[in-house]
């Protein structure tokens, strides 16, 4: 069995239509479930034994409501969890046999419709626990392949399994030749030289920002010893969703977040008052163990790149420390056109330090959006067990919200792993610490990029910036000088030469997106000028290189 479980603000859900012949007689009206329930997806698979699953699944119910502090339990078939279903039957018993267990344990459930067609919508809470996959009850056997079926196995892509619109990312991943995924490494992605173009240039545009902002950058080991998670608190809360993996007889986890190794960065040495505000970034490879059936392209993922950064400083430090950060979020936010809201989330009924540390910190982060007269909205109860939050949702150009950076205010953290500097009077005292991501998820992020422009990405991000094309094969050598021109100046160009249509040279560039089209013919090629087609516009003749160079180069330099 597969179950996915969301602490939501709420969850509406209505029966539609019958999706099984025989099914349970239940109400056609609307279920509106309030008070903070824990929404339980469940897919029970082949092999599952309905003894078992039930009480593993209660078992599991049980521990995951006991945290996030709610007896409100939505039981919802979802059966896109898994591709190895178990019969209808066996699915029905063992959602109602848990229903009946956990009310027997005074959990309130609802359970929804089994074998419906259903519309559904929710509201799932911000904090860490509020979205865990599990797989509460292993299948397994040993499978015997031939080689033949090996490689079948493992070149079938996920892709070809799925119905997706033309500007979904993953259809414009596979045209623009940027990744891939495969199931030998499932929720992990391939990335091809063009898609690694594009990643290296957002890697160079952060670095560029954070050098100027003054962050040291640091890397830290992907797997790390048990110990670490324990002291960290994330052994306790993720321990289902952490890959685990063993040295010489040690519990090794392989990293799902950043914070802890660049605590033990900080460690080394003794820091002064003189060493603060200290601004530590990292590109940083984390894993989280999610199930195949919630994975979703570039945007949910097993393995990830998070750019964290860490900052430690005095409680005098933190509100310019959070104005610096808001004044950089901004600034890159708006070199890719987009638009955010912000939200401070406050206190969850879960969490460390007492309500004046609370009061004191929420106040922080409400006083300096005053400061910046930036309007807000208060996110009650969704903030981290640690401290509060400044989330940023963005707007896309298909009107969807997405929330990428954060600025988490941590008063705990430091001392868990003893942090300490020396101030003005030679005594030790602890730093304050903000967790902060500008990115969030890179490969989340430019999952959002090419759906928000469709893959017309700016001249900068583009894999290919210009392609030459030749109008007969007399100009072929003309336009091979023009490539190498090009070439020599660092822009990114390719050339079709090949003897075809004009007309299906310019419709593969298209295709492909490419910013500036260079054809060369007779005419071109004796006035020593090009024929010159940005993107989405008409031509433009008699364009002298020197000047299109200077230009492009421009445009690159400045990230227009």
């Amino acid at each position: 069995m597969k179950i996915l479980t969301l602490h939501c603000d709420y969850i509406k859900f209505k029966a539609l239509k019958k999706a099984l012949k025989e099914v349970e007689e239940i109400s056609k009206e609307e279920t509106f479930v309030k008070n903070e329930p824990l929404v339980v997806l469940t897919a029970v698979e082949k092999g599952d034994n309905e003894k078992e699953s039930v009480n593993s699944l209660v078992k599991e119910i049980s521990e995951i409501a006991k945290p996030v502090n709610t007896k409100n339990i939505v039981l919802y078939p979802y059966a896109h969890l898994s591709s190895n279903l178990g019969s209808p039957d066996l699915a029905l018993n063992v959602l109602k046999k848990a229903e009946e267990e956990l009310k027997k344990k005074k959990f309130e459930v609802t359970r929804a419709p089994f074998g419906y067609y259903k519309s559904f919508e929710l509201k799932v809470k911000g904090h860490p626990l509020s979205e865990l996959s599990r797989e509460i009850k292993g299948n397994e056997t040993e499978e015997n392949y031939n080689v033949q079926a090996l490689l079948n196995s493992i070149s079938k892509s996920i892709l070809d399994r799925e119905q997706l619109k033309d500007n979904d990312h993953r259809i414009l991943g596979r045209k623009l030749d940027l990744f891939s995924f495969n199931e030998t490494a499932p929720g992990m992605v391939f990335w091809h030289n063009n898609g690694l173009i594009i990643w290296n240039e957002l890697v160079e545009y952060w670095r560029e920002e954070h050098r100027k902002a003054g962050y040291q950058e640091i890397s830290t080991p992907i797997v790390l010893d048990k110990k670490l998670w324990q002291i960290s608190g994330h052994w306790e809360k993720y321990k289902e969703n952490i890959f685990l993996t063993e040295y010489e007889k040690r519990a090794m986890a392989v990293k799902p977040m950043n914070c802890p190794g660049g605590m033990l960065v900080y460690r080394q040495g003794q820091k002064s008052y003189k060493d603060l505000p200290l601004r530590v970034g990292e590109l940083g490879i984390v894993h989280r163990l999610e199930l195949s059936g919630v994975l979703s392209g570039l945007f949910r993922v097993n393995k990830f790149t998070q750019d964290d950064a860490h900052i430690f400083c005095t409680e005098d430090q933190i509100e310019e420390e959070i104005i610096q950060l808001i004044d950089l979020i901004d600034r890159m936010y708006s070199k890719f056109g987009y638009k955010y809201h912000v939200e401070i989330s406050t206190r969850p009924e879960k969490r460390i330090g007492d309500d004046a540390l609370w009061d004191k910190t929420e106040g922080i982060l409400k006083q300096v959006l005053k400061k910046k007269h930036m309007k807000f909205k208060l996110n009650k109860g969704d903030g981290a067990f640690y401290g509060p939050k400044i989330d940023f949702h963005i707007k896309d150009s298909l009107d969807r919200s997405w929330q990428l950076a954060t600025i988490q205010l941590d008063m705990s953290m430091p001392e868990r792993f003893e942090l300490e500097y020396i101030n003005e009077e030679g005594k030790r005292k602890r730093p304050v610490m903000l967790h902060r991501v500008v990115y969030g998820s890179l490969e989340r992020f430019i999952g959002i990029l090419l759906e928000h422009t469709n893959g017309n990405l700016p001249t900068w991000l583009s894999p290919i910036q210009v392609r030459v094309i030749n109008f007969t094969d007399r100009n072929i050598k003309a336009a091979e000088k023009v490539v190498a021109e090009l070439r020599e100046e660092g822009i990114r160009v390719d050339s079709n030469l090949e003897s075809v249509r004009v007309n299906e040279k310019v419709r593969d560039a298209e295709i492909m997106k490419i910013p500036y089209l260079i054809t060369i013919g007779d005419k071109e090629e004796e006035n020593e000028t090009i024929a010159l087609r940005g993107r989405g516009k008409k031509p433009e003749f008699g364009v002298k290189l020197k000047n299109f160079i200077e230009d492009i180069n421009t445009e690159i330099k400045e990230r227009k």
